[in-house]
C-alpha cells in the first residue's frame, strides 16, 4: 500500500469477519512509510511491516523524481526491487495484493500479485483497454466517453518490460465489481468535455477533476471493497486458472469454464461468470 490504505483495510477487515477465509496476511508492505497508513494499520491488526521508502531511495541516489522516465530511473526502479525482495524473502509469501500500491516494480515476477483498478478493464476498443492508465484517467475516460456506469476490475499483474502504456494493465481480469452509476454533480458530458480540451498542463484542478474524486471516492466503496476481497480470497482457494492462455473460473461443483471474466456484487454469495 502506497497512501490512504482504504483497500488493504478492506481486505483485512474481510479477512477478520470471522468467517473462514483461504487466505491469511502475514506482512504489510509500503513504498511511502511516512505519509501512508501503513503502519497504522500494521499495529491495529498486529502485522509485521517492511518499508521501502521509494522516494528517499532514488533522492539518496542523487534523483529528485521517481518517474520511470530515463534509463537511469530504470535501473534504480529495479534496484529498489531488488531491496524489495530482500525484505520480503524471509516471509515466504505465495501471493501479493497490490491495495494501493503506486510503484511499478517487477515482484511480479516472483509470485502472482493481484492489483484492484478503477476501471472495467474488459471495456475495449480496437483490442485496447481503453480504461487502463493511473489515478483519475479510467474514470475520467469514462465519464468523457458518456459511459453510464463504472466498475472496479481486480486482474492478476504482469511484469513489466519498459514497453510504456501498452503494459499497463494488461493482465487477466479475474473480477469485476457490479455497475454503479456514473454520477455527473449537475454537469454534462458535453461541458466536462470542453473543461477536457481546454487543459493544459497537469495537475488539473478544474471541474471534471472533481467530478472524477467524486465518483472515484464513490467507486472505493461500491465497486474496490467487494471485489478485491472476494476475488483475493477465491484466488487462493484455487478457483481461478488458465487453460491455452484463456481464463477459466472453477464453479462450485468444482467443473472449470472458460470466462472473460466474473462479476462480484454486494450481497451476492456465488459471483457470475461473464
Amino acid at each position: 500500500m502506497s497512501g490512504s490504505g482504504t483497500n488493504a483495510e478492506a481486505l483485512l477487515e474481510y479477512e477478520r469477519r470471522g468467517e473462514p477465509v483461504a487466505f491469511e496476511t502475514v506482512l504489510i508492505v509500503t513504498d511511502a512509510p511516512e505519509t501512508s497508513r501503513a503502519r497504522v494499520l500494521a499495529g491495529r491488526c498486529g502485522l509485521p511491516l517492511a518499508e521501502l521508502d521509494i522516494r528517499a531511495f532514488y533522492r539518496e541516489r542523487g534523483e529528485t523524481a521517481i518517474a520511470l522516465t530515463t534509463p537511469r530511473r530504470r535501473r534504480l526502479r529495479e534496484e529498489w526491487t531488488e531491496a524489495l525482495r530482500a525484505l520480503v524473502a524471509p516471509y515466504r509469501i505465495d501471493f501479493a495484493v497490490l491495495a494501493g500500491f503506486v510503484p511499478l516494480c517487477n515482484i511480479t515476477r516472483d509470485y502472482p500479485c493481484l492489483n484492484v483498478h478503477p476501471g472495467d478493464l474488459t471495456v475495449e476498443e480496437n483490442g485496447r483497454r481503453i480504461l487502463a492508465g493511473l489515478h483519475f484517467k479510467p474514470v475520467e475516460t469514462a465519464i468523457l466517453k458518456g459511459f453510464p456506469a463504472l466498475r472496479s476490475s481486480v486482474i492478476l499483474a504482469q511484469p513489466f518490460e519498459g514497453k510504456g502504456e501498452a503494459e499497463m494493465d494488461s493482465g487477466p481480469v479475474l473480477g469485476v465489481s457490479a455497475p454503479m452509476a456514473v454520477g455527473l454533480e449537475g454537469c454534462s458530458v458535453e461541458q466536462l468535455a470542453a473543461v477536457a480540451a481546454a487543459r493544459r498542463q497537469a495537475p488539473y484542478r478544474d471541474l471534471l477533476r472533481e467530478v472524477a474524486a467524486a465518483n472515484l471516492e464513490r467507486l472505493k466503496f461500491a465497486g474496490d471493497h467487494v471485489v478485491l476481497p472476494r476475488v483475493v480470497d477465491e484466488f487462493a482457494a484455487g478457483r481461478f486458472g488458465r487453460r491455452d492462455g484463456q481464463l477459466c473460473y472453477r464453479k462450485a461443483d468444482c467443473s472449470w469454464i472458460p470466462v472473460r471474466t466474473v462479476e462480484y456484487s454486494a450481497g451476492k454469495a456465488e459471483p457470475v461468470t461473464v
